[in-house]
């Protein structure tokens, strides 16, 4: 679908997209705008200390955050999806171009670095990180390795049929997207 299609339910809602394609802030301007409860799938998977949950217990706390029928949930996570998009009735993607993401997740690291920004759990991210060519390390080179992949894994599950319960709304732009959720805001 499309965002000048029919409107979705909008009641359980994954937002998917690359870092730095606007996932997380979309996410949040849908829940404040459908008095959803929004939840960042990063502040379950990264513990203190940087420290990743295991698996399973990700996964029970994923099953835990999906019980209710109001939420609005962001994150990129494989290992979890099938629990998210089981619940879900919505799945936006934030598919922005790399002119557009690259730069962003550029700035929004040097912002986090420069003013010690808490992320999660007490976790900030550190200046040097951002030369590191480590995805693992590096929200930067994260981007820059899984930009590819996760255009191509959106675009699949936009048409398999595993996933037809799902209405996809597929974002191109940042001006696609504030229409969108201005659109939202008139209709409700």
């Amino acid at each position: 679908m499309t965002p000048t299609g029919d409107l979705p339910p909008l009641r359980r809602i994954s937002v998917v997209g690359t870092s730095g394609s606007g996932k997380t802030t979309l996410a949040r301007t849908l829940a404040r705008t459908l008095g959803l409860r929004h939840v960042e799938l990063d502040s379950i998977y990264h513990q203190p200390g940087w420290q990743e949950l295991p698996k399973e217990e990700f996964r029970a706390r994923v099953e835990e955050a999906t019980r209710g029928d109001d939420w609005v949930i962001d994150g990129n996570y494989t290992k979890a999806r099938d629990i998210v998009w089981r619940a879900a009735d919505t799945v936006v993607w934030t598919d922005m171009p790399r002119r557009v993401v690259f730069p962003r997740i550029i700035g929004r690291t040097l912002k986090r670095a420069a003013t010690r920004e808490e992320l999660w759990n007490g976790n900030r991210e550190r200046p040097i990180w951002m030369l590191s060519p480590l995805p693992r390390h590096s929200s930067v080179a994260w981007s820059i390795a899984t930009f590819g992949k996760n255009r191509r894994r959106y675009g699949d599950a936009m048409v398999d049929p595993a996933w037809a319960h799902l209405e996809f709304v597929r974002l191109r732009s940042p001006a696609e997207a504030k229409a969108w959720v201005a659109r939202l805001a008139d209709e409700r």
